[in-house]
């Protein structure tokens, strides 16, 4: 009757969580809650709840068993008194009174008065019984394991005789029958643990079950972690013994399905506290959930599983506090897809290796060594040995490092002092990582991709070991560098190789311009080209926000508002820079020339840089090719489309041209959109400086006009052509012939726009002057392969490419030896937030291209 290998899913109706497909109307399902499950009252409401759901929407007749741990902490307290006895510290008798107004207070707040009060006589009475227990125990100043299990088990009992109580009072009625798991489960501990007399403790089942009468709907309320010895004397199931008591259960009922309850969502793919982007894993077979655990992974215990897998019962790990959640199954033939299903490790290790010329072809070398190790209770967690046989290491618990040491040198003492083995190695300070997953088997490239994460990452790999069966694969690796290792392995088989952690720099103009169109975007491109584009820190001029996962992007202001932190570029070049994520990207939309002082130590760090800031590409012609050198040895990306023309492809069109061999003859054009928008609105009927403030009115201008009309802006922007097409340019270099009278250079912004009007009356002259000629003015930048720049305010013929162009029009053309006689143009809106914005979002979707993404 029990549940089959097979590993059907459906959707259960209640809690909208799937369970097993059982055909038997009258299966049992057992359900064990955990002691977190049961901490206090609101807890208990909990689970009642969930044992409810059950009876109200599962079919007629539902068999149910619930086996319960000790509410949380209980079994500790517990143990702790028979300690402190043990040691004739009196306090016992206050903890012991702690513990009856804890349980006490559970009853009053779930129980009706006279329910309660019968609970509270039970108590007393275990009470009175535990105290004459811990009196003997301190005239013996010793206690024998007898007496640990005895007093440990109590806290089970109380927890499930109050919870029988509580489902009876919520009309639980039918078929409801606490039952002790004492008077059924005999085990003989040995050295491997509990072992479970089956055929005795079926048949005393059948009698208790029979005594209260045959019925089609039960509900057993049964303590879990206790039993009873041959002898009859009560005894105990170990840590994780609850566990161990539904899997026990539910090979006796015989069960169709076992559900472990806890706090968590399910088996998770690795240490949510080590590796954030954890998820959980759908469903295991009972081997990957073995290996797992066996390594360290917050799994249902082995061993506590045993009984189920004999008797191919599926097992569930869900959540108490979220039971609308799947969790995971745990069956024979799991339906899943993914090849790794967890990612886990073992700290505090030391590896062991000896190693000798000595050692090849001599037969019986590992068996001593082995030997020796287990003579001294030594245990060995991995093995690793070459086929040349020159060496042969293991890893062992760090605690048992020097006794290792020690007996080996003692078995190998005459190789050693005869040369024939070299050393006797003994490394502390080590951690096993274990990638398993049953899916391996036979698939080529898995062990390339675990030990290319790790190189990636800078993890050096002392060891390894692989089963034949290939559903493990172990290292070994620096103690120091486990979580940056976890973290590597897990984004290689569980994130997207396109998941980039971003960071942005300046969330001003064109910043909050870009957060809200990734916002827009960003599920659309990973449903439809898996990118994951993961924004995970602000930085702007006084805080910064850093998300553990990512900045929820449609609420990043009041996030960026409500959890600012006082900036650090250090911090937040860290944390956009997370060893568990494949890429990462900083993307500076500021204009600060302090933070573009950074891209030469973050490029070097291989952190790509995405920027309209010209401050890097336009500083000393040193730092500049410092930068390009940086890029070139890390490999990271650098993209800067935005810093001329805002979304323009002005560099992209440059590169294109000299990478397939044009030769550059100039490049000229109207590279301010401000500049553009002053001459195209300025026709003399008004003066010039009512225009230049009418634009700053409308935003077409920086804060401070000067900033535009001093053509510094356009120089910056001719220097970074300049350079991209292979000149030496310096800033110094560019002839600027600047709109702002040397007189008004001083001052603050609306004394220069005061002042301008003084000079009204020549720039009325000269577009008169121009005018007469059939001639506009036009402020042109231009760069020459002859390595002449120059920018200033050009008359144009009414005809030229420069004179007609909309509003705020960027204009470039490129004057080549392909496009000579008729130049090559771009033309397009080149400033703006909006465009401007646009244009490093490009570059970020072509950043993603260049680390595989297919757009």
């Amino acid at each position: 009757m029990g549940g089959g290998g097979g590993c059907k899913r459906r959707r259960s109706p209640y809690n909208s969580a799937p369970i097993m497909s059982t055909t038997d109307p009258l299966a049992w399902v057992v359900h064990k809650f955990g002691g977190s499950s049961v901490a206090d009252a609101q807890c208990f409401e909990r689970v009642a709840a969930i044992v409810e759901s059950q009876h109200a929407t599962s079919h007629p007749g539902t068999r149910l068993a619930i086996v319960l741990s000790a509410c949380r902490g209980v079994t500790d307290a517990l143990l702790e008194l028979v300690a402190l006895a043990e040691r004739q510290d009196e306090s016992w008798r206050e903890r012991l009174g702690r513990l009856r107004e804890r349980h006490a207070g559970l009853a009053s707040e779930l129980l009706s008065p006279p329910a309660a009060a019968e609970y509270a006589a039970e108590l007393t009475r275990d009470l009175e019984a535990i105290s004459g227990v811990l009196q003997t125990t301190s005239v013996m100043r010793s206690a024998a394991q007898a007496v640990h299990d005895l007093v440990a088990g109590y806290g089970e009992i109380w927890s499930s005789r109050l919870f029988q109580r509580y489902l009876l009072r919520r009309g639980v009625r039918r078929g409801l029958q606490w039952l002790d798991a004492r008077g059924c489960v005999t085990v003989e501990w040995g050295p491997l643990g509990p072992t479970v007399h089956w055929r005795e403790s079926r048949e005393r089942l059948a009698q208790l079950l029979a005594a209260e009468g045959e019925r089609d709907e039960r509900t057993l309320v049964i303590p879990g972690f206790i039993a009873t010895d041959p002898r009859g004397v009560q005894t105990t199931l170990g840590r994780n013994g609850s566990d161990f008591s539904a899997s026990i259960f539910g090979a006796l009922l015989p069960a169709a399905e076992i559900h472990i309850w806890t706090d968590v969502d399910g088996v998770l793919s690795a240490d949510p506290r080590r590796v954030p982007d954890a998820t959980v894993i759908d469903s295991l077979s009972y081997n990957e959930a073995m290996e797992l655990a066996y390594f360290g992974a917050k799994v249902i215990h082995p061993q506590t599983m045993a009984p189920a897998v004999g008797r191919s019962i599926p097992i569930w790990i869900r959540n108490t506090f979220a039971p609308e959640k799947p969790g995971t199954l745990i069956c024979a033939r799991p339906s899943s897809g993914q090849p790794v299903k967890g990612i886990t490790s073992i700290d505090s290790v030391a590896l062991v290796n000896l190693e000798g010329a000595g050692m090849i072809g001599v037969p019986g070398t590992a068996y001593r060594l082995f030997g020796a190790l287990r003579e001294e209770g030594i245990s060995v967690i991995l093995i690793s040995q070459g086929s040349s046989e020159h060496s042969i290491c293991c890893a062992i618990p760090q605690a048992q490092a020097e006794r290792a040491r020690t007996v080996l040198q003692a078995s190998f003492a005459r190789e050693l002092a005869e040369g024939q083995i070299q050393a006797v190695d003994v490394t502390g300070g080590q951690s096993i990582l274990a990638v398993v997953g049953d899916g391996m088997a036979g698939m080529p490239g898995i062990a390339g991709k675990v030990f290319g994460a790790l190189g990636n990452a800078q993890i050096n790999v002392r060891a390894m070991a692989q089963g034949a069966s290939e559903r493990n694969i172990s290292v070994v690796v620096d103690g120091k560098d486990t979580t940056r290792a976890l973290r590597a392995a897990h984004a290689s088989f569980y994130l997207s190789p396109h998941t980039l952690s971003i960071g942005i720099i300046g969330p001003g103009t064109v910043g909050k311009v870009l957060l809200d169109q990734l916002a827009g975007q960003r599920e659309r491109l990973a449903r439809e080209f898996k990118i994951d584009l993961r924004v995970r820190a602000i930085l702007r001029s006084r805080h910064m926000l850093l998300a553990d996962q990512e900045v929820a992007l449609p609420r990043w202001r009041e996030q960026l508002e409500a959890h600012a932190q006082a900036r650090d570029v250090a911090r937040f070049t860290a944390h956009v820079h997370a060893d568990y994520l494949p890429h990462a990207v900083i993307i500076d939309c500021s204009a600060d020339a302090r933070i573009a002082g950074h891209y030469r130590d973050w490029l070097a760090a291989g952190i790509h840089i995405v920027t309209p800031n010209k401050q890097a590409n336009s500083a000393r012609l040193e730092y500049y090719e410092a930068l390009k050198a940086a890029r070139r040895a890390s490999g990271a990306h650098y993209l800067y489309e935005a810093t001329v023309g805002a979304g323009l492809p002005v560099i992209q069109t440059l590169r294109d041209l000299r990478e397939t061999g044009d030769e550059i003859a100039s490049i000229e054009g109207i590279f301010s959109g401000t500049l553009a928008y002053l001459f195209n609105v300025y026709d003399g009927t008004q003066p010039f400086s009512a225009i230049v403030r009418e634009a700053k009115q409308r935003g077409y201008t920086e804060p401070d006009p000067r900033d535009d009309l001093s053509g510094m802006d356009v120089a910056r922007k001719l220097i970074i052509l300049g350079r991209e097409m292979g000149l030496p340019l310096e800033i110094e270099d560019v002839e600027v012939a600047s709109l702002v009278p040397a007189d008004l250079v001083a001052g603050n912004s609306e004394q220069f726009l005061t002042g301008l009007s003084r000079y009204d009356a020549p720039m009325q002259q000269r577009y008169q002057a121009a005018r007469e000629r059939g001639r506009v003015l036009r402020y042109v930048g231009a760069v020459r392969s002859d390595g002449r720049a120059t920018v200033g305010l050009d008359e144009l013929d009414a005809n030229h490419p420069f004179a007609n162009i909309a509003l705020t029009d960027n204009v470039v053309r490129y004057a080549t030896a392909r496009y000579c006689n008729n130049p090559l143009i771009v033309q397009g809106p080149g400033a703006g937030p909006e465009v401007t914005a646009g244009g490093v979002f490009a570059d970020l979707l072509r950043l993603a291209t260049y680390l595989g993404a297919r757009l």
